[in-house]
């Protein structure tokens, strides 16, 4: 991941609206050890909950931040965002249920390829030893006012896959999800947080108008953020409280945009170099 140096504080003023995007993966007591430096348990995400309240921050829907990057009205001072990657089966039986009870809009980036289809069980595949949605859940969430996105049919490293390939990922991802639900769908995010130029270009012309990364590790968003690549603040298992609430803040985190640095494109070439190789890095496990 690129280094950049953190800033000290952030004007939240009308010149510079800095919105911190929180990314959640699984929400539970218990996950395989792949998923568990990623997963908060079901208490530490109530706490967050409280902490972005007692901050003042406002919960608004991700279109308003994409609507704001793509040059339309401001997002109200204060506002924050909550998106969830992958579709494990918590978020229907314990996030949304949260989320509704607190008024609170989310969005639910889901990996097609893993979710259960009709008679056919998950937990194995793509997200091993981990349950996924079924179609029938994420009808009713959608259903229910969570915005539904999409992050890929199969989960892989974007930015390693030839541009036909790409182009499958991206296009069917958005195709089943449209077809599941009866309507559009606008919002991507890139698995692993991985995407280049070329990547992005194709997300932009299959009809994805934002798409969520991971810029350097964790990092704040603003208005002048690139709405195919803006930055989310990842919350892991070691997100301690004080640094929870320095994000809450504006604090304790680059801002975006800021420029692809020199490593992070070393890390693409040295992934590429190994898949065409015929040993791929290995994000999750095989």
């Amino acid at each position: 991941m690129s280094v950049v140096p953190v800033p000290l504080s952030v004007d939240f003023g009308p010149s510079m609206s800095v919105v911190p995007v929180f990314l959640y993966h699984a929400v539970a007591d218990d996950s395989p050890p792949w998923l568990a430096p990623f997963t908060v348990s079901p208490r530490t995400f109530v706490g967050h909950l409280d902490m972005i309240a007692a901050s003042g921050l406002h919960v608004v829907p991700l279109r308003q931040l994409v609507a704001a990057l793509l040059g339309g009205p401001s997002v109200p001072p204060r506002s924050a965002v909550l998106t969830f990657d992958d579709g494990y089966t918590d978020f229907a039986s314990t996030v949304a249920p949260l989320l509704l009870a607190r008024g609170l809009p989310a969005t639910l980036y889901v990996t097609t390829g893993a979710l259960r289809a009709a008679g056919r069980p998950s937990g194995g595949g793509i997200f091993p030893s981990m349950e996924t949605l079924s179609w029938a859940q994420v009808r009713e969430l959608d259903a229910a006012g969570i915005e539904i996105g999409g992050h890929s049919i199969r989960h892989p490293q974007l930015d390693t896959l030839p541009r036909k390939s790409v182009r499958e990922e991206v296009a069917g991802c958005k195709r089943q999800i449209e077809d599941e639900l009866g309507h559009a769908v606008d919002s991507f995010a890139y698995p692993h947080g991985y995407s280049s130029r070329a990547v992005r270009r194709v997300v932009r012309e299959v009809g994805w108008t934002s798409a969520a990364a991971i810029r350097a590790a964790s990092a704040l968003s603003s208005e002048r953020d690139d709405p195919l690549r803006f930055a989310r603040l990842m919350v892991r298992a070691d997100t301690g409280r004080e640094r929870f609430v320095r994000w809450t803040g504006g604090e304790g985190a680059p801002v975006a945009p800021f420029a692809e640095s020199l490593r992070t494109r070393g890390w693409r070439a040295y992934r590429r170099a190994r898949a065409v190789t015929g040993r791929p890095y290995r994000a999750l496990p095989a």
